[in-house]
């Protein structure tokens, strides 16, 4: 097998200059560069086989309109080798997520039966070492077809098209709840099903009562170890209620769901916006955190934090913690009219003494229209990856520090190729960034912008944020060697090892990377 390996090593002090750069504390592993059977393909989820080897799901299009015609799955060993290959010819539903638990690979779907005027749940599953797929309906719903009934726009939902369904895992994959909300004349029906992972429903709550004001956009998820109690964060968007031109049409609010009912708590305060809230479980402690503005508009002024009762849902304090006048500059210039874009949650760390550290991404999607050569107009969509935003808050909420990442990306094809990942090691934060540029630009030794760039070939840049949140960065991987692009965004991350492993594709080659912190 042809392997790479380069160990990057930190660097003492140098003459009477100064001191050289540090250099990242990671090594790198190429896999032996695989022929594969399908050009066009997206990566749908990666595993740890629970064996020390990895396991790879890709849906496949094929066809002169490209068509999806299955899906293909890999898997190979510790050593980054392919050990085998399942292809699993399946057409005609839209799959929704996919998750390996106890030697199972379980596959997740969203069907619409024709016949029975419904829409149904299944998951199809089978054993890793002998690929044999089973498939079991998890639950139906009557209703009408409908256009994307799954939610997956994070912003200005539409509640009018009569069915809608979202699927939310929390972050350690112990559980996840499947929300349907079905609309029809006067029936109006929102129900909340929590399963583990093992497939076995918990319960079923009926959360209609509350949707006779509001409608609700499920956005994250926490679930008790126990399995018994999940915490759901969402938009609440009223129906009829007139709304004053200052202000917002939706508030946050923080929902207890368990067999035993549910409530509800909102995150409003005078003249505070919160937005992107997410939910983290300590152990005997409930926090949301995320952003604010001062006006309801889309520019974000700082970090909020809640300490929630898990029991009662009272908040027991808030802090709202402004980012600093140097932040804001970094990221807005000096032009006070310019508005940042609507920033999605990406990565939540939380440290043995209850240090918070999270990053979001600043997400939105454009769309224009253009002419095919054949004289066609059609709706093209692009999907815009921009800055990075990350802090750490301190025990009691107080915020340590907040710093900005420039970063434009676009891509109108597979997202995994675009964003970032990260990772949280002794009180630093790395991220890593895919991108055809070579050098960023950094501005006063402070301010780090990364632009696209034009080169099909990309460059792996490491970026570290410190304990005291300064920023360090480095080109890890040049494009010459990783002859192939990652995708960056879709890493698998073995627990307790400190280890990412990268899909690279590029046409009908493949190969794994793995880069691991010393």
């Amino acid at each position: 097998m042809m392997k790479q390996k380069i160990v990057l090593l930190c660097l003492l002090l140098v003459g009477m200059l100064g001191t050289a750069q540090e250099k990242m504390p990671v090594s790198y592993d190429f896999g032996e560069k695989f022929n594969d059977r399908y050009r066009y393909s997206n990566l749908l989820t990666i595993s740890d086989d629970g064996e020390g080897g990895y396991i790879l799901v890709r849906a496949y299009f094929q066809g002169l309109i490209l068509k999806p015609k299955g899906y293909f799955i890999e898997r190979y060993n510790s050593n980054l080798e392919l050990v085998s290959e399942f292809n699993y010819k399946l057409k005609g539903l839209d799959f929704v997520d996919g998750f390996l638990k106890n030697g199972q690979l379980h596959l997740l779907f969203l069907n619409y039966n024709y016949d029975r005027g419904q829409y149904e749940y299944w998951v199809h599953s089978s054993p890793t070492h002998s690929f044999s797929f089973r498939s079991k309906r998890l639950l139906s719903i009557a209703s009408d077809e409908v256009r994307n009934p799954v939610g997956k726009n994070y912003y200005n939902r539409n509640f009018s098209k009569g069915f809608s369904t979202a699927i939310l895992f929390n972050q350690e994959k112990t559980g996840f709840i499947i929300s349907t909300h079905h609309k029809k004349g006067k029936q109006n029906k929102h129900i909340i099903h929590l399963y583990d992972t093992a497939l076995n429903k918990k319960f079923e709550h009926d959360f209609s009562h509350e949707i006779e004001e509001k409608n609700y956009a499920f956005e994250s998820i926490a679930i008790s170890k126990n399995l018994e109690t999940a915490y759901i964060i969402g938009k609440a968007y009223f129906k009829k209620k007139r709304f004053k031109v200052d202000e917002r049409k939706f508030l946050y609010e923080l929902i207890k769901v368990s067999a035993n009912g549910s409530k509800t708590q909102h995150f409003l305060d005078e003249g505070k916006y919160p937005e992107g809230l997410y939910p983290i479980i300590f152990n005997d402690r409930l926090v949301c955190a995320g952003f604010y503005a001062d006006r309801r508009d889309n520019r974000y002024n700082g970090i909020a934090y809640f300490d929630v009762n898990p029991i009662s849902l009272n908040i027991n304090s808030r802090k709202y913690n402004p980012f600093s006048q140097q932040f804001m500059e970094d990221k807005f210039g000096r032009d006070e009219d310019k508005v940042i874009k609507n920033l999605v949650f990406k990565g939540v760390h939380v440290t043995p003494n209850e240090e918070i550290f999270f990053n979001a991404e600043e997400y939105f999607v454009t769309n224009s229209i253009q002419v095919t050569g054949a004289g066609q107009r059609v709706k093209i969509d692009r999907f815009h990856h921009n800055d990075i935003v990350s802090a750490k808050l301190l025990p009691d909420g107080d915020l340590a520090w907040a710093r900005n990442i420039n970063k434009a990306e676009v891509t109108q094809g597979d997202g995994a190729y675009a964003s970032y990942s990260s990772y949280c090691k002794e009180g630093k934060t790395y991220f890593f960034i895919c991108t055809a540029a070579e050098n960023p630009q950094l501005i006063n030794n402070e301010r780090l912008i990364f632009k696209q760039g034009l080169s099909r070939n990309r460059n792996v840049f490491l970026i570290s944020l410190d304990e005291n949140g300064r920023m360090d960065y480095e080109k890890i991987i040049d494009n010459q060697e990783a002859r192939l692009p990652l995708m960056v965004s879709k890493p698998l991350k073995p627990v307790n090892e400190d280890k990412m492993l990268f899909y690279a594709k590029r046409g009908n080659k493949k190969q794994l990377v793995k880069v691991s912190f010393l």
